[in-house]
């Protein structure tokens, strides 16, 4: 979904609202997210957002339509929560740069967003083009902290608009260690797809990706499932050894 709320023709754009008008009491945690947020605030679109109903935990999926202005290749998303303290008028903030909207919602559930709650809105960009997308998205949201962020470009070319991110298993035990993420957005039925493959070693997902940002890569290589754990076969109860008694 890199190209979400880029396309001057998609209609209107949302403005973000991180409602933290009257929460002015830390000056240094102000300057800090005027530094790292702010800054940018008019040109952020709220693809997804959360509020608890106490106002405390507000919860965003940002684009920013700045992102690539002389920065070929950076990432184009923000997760950001946000918590507030009514009586203090003070607020705290984490933020993550992140490759995939896909991404940055695993990163703020994982810091406590209700799952179902932070939903992309399908009116905010291309749309998944198959159900193996939809399914590829689901397991990246869900189960992103297993995997840690190596590598990632985007190229936002109307004619080769693609996203691609190398993951590394955070389970030694992964027989796919090395995961490539690649994402196509085809600009004239506006949808994209995401698709996965498993490389054995780092070098074989970089080369990977090198190759497809210069339109050489063969096909993704299959992600090598893994293994069903195997249950210990126990004796039988006549074959089970006794327990020897302490001898007197």
């Amino acid at each position: 979904m890199s190209a979400t709320a880029s396309t001057p023709d998609q209609g209107h754009v949302p403005e973000v609202d991180f409602e933290l008008d009257e929460f002015d009491a830390d000056e240094q945690i102000c300057l800090e997210f005027y530094r790292q947020v702010a800054v940018r605030e008019d040109m952020l679109v709220p693809l997804a957002e959360h509020h608890t109903a106490d106002g405390v935990h507000s919860f965003y999926v940002l684009y920013d339509r700045t992102a690539t202005y002389g920065h070929p290749g950076a990432l184009q998303y923000l997760a950001i929560p946000l918590r507030r303290d009514h009586g203090k008028r003070t607020f705290s903030f984490e933020q993550a740069s992140l490759p995939l909207p896909a991404m940055a919602q695993s990163w703020l559930i994982h810091r406590g967003c209700p799952p179902d709650a932070i939903g992309v809105d399908p009116e905010l960009g291309p749309q998944p083009a198959d159900e193996a997308t939809r399914v590829l998205e689901r397991r990246l949201a869900a189960d992103g902290d297993r995997y840690a962020m190596g590598y990632s470009y985007t190229r936002d070319d109307p004619d080769d608009w693609v996203t691609v991110v190398a993951l590394r298993a955070l389970d030694e035990r992964s027989p796919s260690p090395f995961r490539v993420v690649v994402e196509e957005v085809d600009t004239d039925a506006w949808t994209h797809t995401l698709r996965e493959g498993g490389f054995a070693t780092v070098e074989e997902a970089l080369q990977w990706c090198d190759d497809r940002l210069c339109g050489t890569a063969g096909p993704l290589p299959p992600v090598r499932p893994t293994a069903s754990p195997t249950r210990p076969v126990l004796p039988s109860k006549a074959a089970a050894p006794r327990p020897r008694g302490r001898s007197r």
